[in-house]
C-alpha cells in the first residue's frame, strides 16, 4: 500500500530561475517561503517566491508549492512516488525539490484545483 501524505500548500506564486553554473549565488533568492538553490555543471537553479526573480531573468514562473509534511527517514521509501503518480498518470507537470527532512512538489498553478482533487483521492492529506 503507498504512504499517505500530510501536505501543506504554501502561500504565494513560485518561480524556478535558471542562472548559468558559474554564476554567484543571488542575494535576490534569500528569504521568507520555500527557497532551494541547486547547481551542477550545466546551471544554477533558484526556485523561489517569483516576485524576487528579476524580470531579466530567465525563469519559469506560477507554480504552486506544496510542502511534504516530514520529516521522512532517508531510507523510507515510496514518499515520492505515492505523490507523483496519481499526478504524472494525468498528465500533470511536476518540479521536486527534496531537503534533508522532506520534500516539496512544485505545480503549476493553473493546474492547482486538479492536482488537490487528484492527491485527495489517492488518500492524502491537504492541511
Amino acid at each position: 500500500m503507498a504512504p499517505r501524505v500530510k501536505m501543506r500548500l504554501l502561500n504565494g506564486a513560485y518561480g524556478v530561475a535558471r542562472l548559468n553554473a558559474t554564476d554567484p549565488l543571488p542575494s535576490w533568492a534569500d528569504g521568507s517561503g520555500f527557497v532551494s538553490i541547486s547547481r551542477t555543471d550545466d546551471e544554477l537553479s533558484v526556485v523561489c517566491l517569483q516576485d524576487r526573480i528579476p524580470l531579466e531573468a530567465q525563469a519559469d514562473r506560477d507554480w504552486a508549492c506544496f510542502k511534504l509534511q516530514g520529516p521522512f527517514a532517508f531510507d523510507e521509501t515510496g514518499i515520492v512516488l505515492s505523490v507523483i503518480a496519481p499526478l504524472s498518470s494525468n498528465g500533470i507537470g511536476i518540479f521536486v525539490v527534496s531537503t534533508f527532512d522532506g520534500d516539496h512538489l512544485l505545480v503549476k498553478a493553473t493546474d492547482l484545483e486538479t492536482v488537490c482533487r487528484l492527491l485527495t483521492q489517492a488518500g492524502h492529506s491537504l492541511l
